[in-house]
């Protein structure tokens, strides 16, 4: 049917229904202010606060990252706003806010019902929603529990407000509520409260402004884009003058006063401020693991993450990553972990010599070959299967057969010592006694023993383990020596101790207690091998930078030069350096980690943690048993040996022979006369 001839039909039914569609249009208008009622008086449906969370509610400033001593390590949300308490609040700061936004703040119960007429009548004759009346009490609702969104008014908040108001004028006093009104209410280029807003604008705490600057901080709330000082500075003078004419009117201060101020001229700051939100890597983890564990309750509340850091290792991590990588050359990046070895508590983080580049940490997600710093998993696993610390291994060129392959591993500069004690082949690095070791225990039991200690990354059980040729993160290589320094016991790393918000607990840690993994009297032998490796090894380096403690550790480096490592540990800590490049190239000729990785480690412990006491080292467990050897033999030493060194031993295991190498022929001689003479003599008694 065409449109012409259709519409007289329609009018025609229009009016013959006309008084059923009036009737539908009122019930369908009087439903929605029935709902619309029902949002506000629900507070948008999710239920008001109570009285006692609107007095626990604190203004956000972005959240706290604590470390195990409640210090702060720093902000989980970039949020602008400094809270400060009402009394370090000037009086003619508080009076420019309460006369330009609710003169008559003092006088009503949350609603100014004066104003809320007057904004009715505009509202309803502009068929609109353009004037809010709203109260310092009802911004205080809207800002601590509605959300302020993008600004704009609509009637739900608006209803919502009206809900919140006189509830929160029963919960608090009205100097409280002027306080959360002053460090709440937005001022501008993405500040938030009076504090944040005169550092921003002046450069000065709000304690020091002036009349004018505070009249000038009380014009921003209508639109702080319009009146914004430093784009707009007339705009911005003009209604600070308001400001400070409104004051006058109020009683607040003389007309003269006010006036002195308005010929002022309008003077901020040239560039803003932003507040030190304490970057760091143990941060971002705290961030993300919010993030993970609370889902959208995440950005609820003021949240409170308490973590197992230590602020000053941190920072110490941080610098020694830092400028350690800068010293290496251009384009090296590094990463480092300390943990408490007892706890498995995370106690410093650094995922790369700056912040990272798309949340990549290495600590936690690099995985690189060890090199000599896999190691001492070879010892302790022939310690392990019966071999001691003064078993005598062949240092020289070895040749290894695998899969018909010939692999010849060489040691550094091709210098070899030919037949020495297992301690100084750990302490040494001795590549070609390594891959003997290994060999003499096996490559799969090797494996196995390193993934029982921590090693979660995929092993091979190929010949080159035995020179740290397999990939795996710094943070559980250093989870790894953990049991060494711990007396035999796997850690779960971890660094979250609880989050919490408006003193509720949102999440508990509940790390798993620590496993026994490995005998205590091999963890005990092992780290007294790798304190020689210190004293007089490959991380001697330590000794030569002012470290002087008993410290256990391994250096690492892979064949190319393109991975440098240091682990180091003390009853207290253990922790690992690492340093190379993204995509892995040579770090250059002679890269090692004792001369590129151990100063960085020295340099870590030096200002973290000499202080906290490595204490006399570790104590013999029981079943060990000391004894006084010739390291060249391995024998109890003689009184002729010319080197004798205290050595321990498992029980059963200990030298029982003395050695005689290093007697001299006389000796021997009148020995053995006088061991000939003995025998006769008791001959001579036998025959009786």
């Amino acid at each position: 049917m065409p449109f012409r001839s259709s519409l007289p039909h329609l009018l025609s039914v229009l009016r013959r229904h006309r008084r059923r569609l009036a009737l539908g249009l009122a019930a369908a208008a009087g439903l929605g202010l029935v709902l619309a009622f029902l949002y506000g008086f629900t507070c948008g449906f999710a239920g008001c606060p109570s009285v006692e969370e609107i007095r626990a509610f604190r203004p956000s400033e972005g959240g706290r990252v604590l470390d195990r001593e409640g210090e702060l390590l720093g902000r989980l949300r970039p949020v602008r706003r400094v809270v400060v308490p009402l009394e370090r609040i000037p009086p003619h700061v508080r009076q420019a806010f309460v006369a330009v936004e609710d003169r008559r703040f003092r006088e009503h119960g949350g609603i100014d019902w004066r104003s809320v007429g007057r904004a009715l009548w505009r509202n309803l004759v502009s068929l609109g929603v353009r004037e809010g009346s709203s109260t310092i009490t009802m911004q205080v609702a809207r800002s601590a529990f509605i959300g302020d969104h993008d600004g704009r008014v609509s009637l739900g908040r608006k209803l919502i407000e009206l809900r919140l108001a006189p509830r929160i004028e029963r919960a608090l006093s009205k100097d409280r509520i002027l306080e959360l009104y002053l460090n709440l209410i937005y001022l501008g280029d993405g500040t938030y409260g009076v504090e944040a807003a005169s550092r921003h604008w002046f450069g000065k705490s709000v304690s020091r402004l002036t009349l004018a600057e505070g009249a000038t901080l009380a014009a921003l709330p209508k639109a702080p884009t319009v009146y914004e000082p430093r784009r707009h500075a007339e705009r911005a003078r003009a209604r600070r003058n308001l400001v400070l004419a409104l004051m006058a009117r109020e009683g607040f201060v003389s007309g003269e006063r006010a006036r002195a101020a308005a010929r002022q001229p309008l003077r901020v700051r040239s560039r803003g401020w932003r507040p030190a939100t304490g970057w760091s890597y143990a941060v971002e983890l705290a961030r993300a693991f919010v993030d993970s564990a609370l889902g959208r309750d995440a950005g609820r509340g003021e949240l409170t993450v308490r973590t197992t850091f230590d602020a000053r290792a941190q920072r110490a991590a941080e610098q020694a990553v830092r400028d350690r990588a800068a010293a290496i050359g251009r384009g090296v990046q590094g990463a480092m972990v300390a943990l408490d070895p007892g706890s498995g508590e995370m106690l410093a983080v650094v995922g790369g010599s700056g912040p990272a580049a798309g949340g990549f940490n290495r600590a936690l997600a690099a995985r690189r070959q060890p090199g000599s710093a896999f190691k001492p998993f070879v010892y302790a696993a022939a310690i392990e299967a019966g071999l001691t610390t003064v078993t005598p291994v062949d240092d020289s060129p070895v040749e290894v057969v695998d899969a018909g392959r010939v692999w010849r591993p060489a040691n550094h500069d091709h210098e070899y010592g030919g037949t020495i004690p297992l301690r100084l082949a750990l302490a040494r690095s001795a590549n070609a006694a390594t891959v003997r070791v290994s060999q003499w225990v096996g490559p799969g039991r090797v494996a196995a023993l390193a993934r029982r200690l921590g090693i979660a990354s995929p092993i091979r059980p190929l010949p080159s383990i035995a020179l740290g040729a397999v990939e795996v993160t710094p943070l559980e290589l250093v989870a790894a020596y953990a049991p060494l320094a711990n007396g035999g016991f796997r850690v779960e790393p971890h660094f979250v101790r609880s989050v919490e918000a408006g003193g509720r607990t949102l999440w508990q840690g509940n790390p798993k207690p620590p496993a026994p993994v490995l005998d205590p009297r091999d963890a005990f032998l092992v780290t007294s091998m790798l304190q020689s490796a210190v004293d007089e090894g490959t991380g001697y380096v330590l000794r030569e930078l002012g470290v002087h403690d008993p410290v256990a550790g391994k250096t690492g480096t892979t064949n190319n030069g393109a991975d440098v490592w240091f682990v180091g540990y003390t009853p207290s800590l253990v922790a690992g350096f690492w340093f190379g490049r993204d995509t892995p190239r040579s770090l250059g000729g002679g890269a090692s980690g004792a001369r590129l990785a151990a100063p960085a480690w020295a340099s870590f412990y030096r200002k973290a943690w000499r202080d906290r006491g490595a204490g006399e080292g570790w104590r013999a467990p029981a079943g060990v048993v000391e004894r006084v050897v010739d390291p060249e033999t391995g024998l109890l030493a003689g009184d002729y040996c010319p080197t004798r060194r205290l050595e321990w031993f498992k029980a059963g295991t200990e030298p029982t022979e003395h050695c005689r190498e290093h007697d001299s022929p006389v000796v021997e001689f009148f020995e053995d006369l006088g061991q000939a003479i003995g025998e006769a003599i008791g001959d001579l008694f036998d025959d009786d």
